[in-house]
């Protein structure tokens, strides 16, 4: 069998999710109504279950694979086999150090291409992590997975794979599509990373993707509550911000600089 037969699928059904999020919101973004004085649409402030049914049943499909004798339990470990004999002793750990790009991204960027003001994306990343950390940490220490390398049993779901796909679905919703798309395919290249490095199985990442996505979609909901608490309206000044990543090779060693200018 071809060593990269088992990633190829891997890849695609990723890149699937990428693909899938950013033409669905592209044709929605084409069909929204003008904005009012704060930035969000009428439509933008209602909870719409259907925001739910996509990150819902991805968090629902890799709880199944949870299960012992469940629909993807073999799946998971024939993916595990068979990224182990691709890996070998190969290990990147690029997917710790990115994993909080689109984050960063989406706090600092701002700018033109900003729906909202510095604060009021300071409060909405704020409340996604939390509800993002609050609902991983909670089936972590509840289901106690075992992870592939048997390091510890708290496997399920994925933090790191939650933590980038909430920053990929903030950056879509913030600054749309475009943007959002090159976030969302940084976001899949963190979840194969976790699975080729044996910290996760395919299900753990399927979650925790979904957990990303579904709690930057209910801190967005919760924005113009806090806009109506706090009396903030779109006058406020913004940030600017540049970001500057570098990496040494002798040492390995990975740095972010940050400067930021309100």
């Amino acid at each position: 069998m071809n060593r990269y037969s088992v990633v190829r699928p891997l890849i695609a059904l990723f890149l699937l999710i990428s693909v899938t999020f950013g033409n669905t919101m592209q044709a929605n973004d084409s069909m929204k109504p003008m904005t009012d004085s704060i930035g969000m649409t009428s439509s933008d402030s209602r909870f719409k279950p259907s925001q739910l049914i996509v990150p819902g049943t991805m968090i629902a499909v890799g709880t199944l694979g949870v299960i012992n004798g469940g629909p993807l339990h073999k799946a998971k470990h024939a993916v595990k086999d068979h990224l182990d004999k691709l890996r070998g002793e190969e290990i990147f750990c690029l997917d710790d150090y990115t994993q909080l790009f689109p984050a960063i991204t989406y706090l600092c960027m701002g700018g033109r291409h900003a729906k909202h003001s510095f604060k009021e994306r300071t409060v909405v990343g704020a409340t996604a992590y939390m509800i993002m950390a609050s609902i991983v940490n909670t089936a972590k220490y509840t289901i106690r997975e075992q992870r592939p390398d048997a390091s510890t049993r708290n496997s399920f779901p994925s933090g790191h794979t939650a933590t980038v796909f909430t920053g990929a679905e903030l950056m879509r919703e913030e600054y749309g599509p475009g943007w959002g798309a090159g976030a969302y395919t940084l976001a899949t290249m963190v979840a194969f990373l976790r699975m080729y490095n044996g910290r996760h199985w395919l299900n753990d990442v399927v979650a925790g993707a979904g957990v990303g996505i579904l709690s930057a979609r209910l801190a967005y909901r919760m924005l113009p509550l806090y806009q109506r608490w706090f009396h903030w309206d779109n006058n406020n000044s913004d940030c600017t911000a540049i970001v500057l990543p570098s990496f040494n090779p002798d040492n390995k060693n990975f740095a972010i600089n940050v400067t930021v200018t309100f």
